[in-house]
């Protein structure tokens, strides 16, 4: 019988299974592509930039833009950099925790 969940991780454990199992790691994925494409699409709209103007700057189609924004394709490192940096003139920062 399932409880309600009082913290959000009882809530994340409850629907997608506990830290380390294998549907936990596919959600923690999309999530984390989910955030990759709020970033991108935020730092685009912050740079008055249309997807369209982005695509052109960075010589890519709309289509792929709206891909990553739509979290619907995996990005490589080096096409994020390429987007924050050379499309919306920003800096790209990666961090890794162990």
């Amino acid at each position: 019988m399932k409880t309600n969940p009082k913290t959000i991780n009882e809530l994340l454990d409850q629907k997608y299974g506990k830290e380390g199992t294998k549907s936990r790691e596919d959600f923690n994925q999309k999530a984390e592509a989910y955030m990759i494409a709020e970033l991108v699409k935020e730092s685009r709209k912050k740079a008055h930039l249309t997807q369209e103007q982005l695509a052109q700057k960075l010589n890519v189609k709309r289509t792929y833009i709206s891909k990553i924004e739509r979290a619907s394709s995996d990005i490589r490192i080096s096409t994020l950099r390429k987007i924050i940096e050379t499309g919306l003139g920003g800096k790209l920062h990666v961090s890794v925790d162990l």
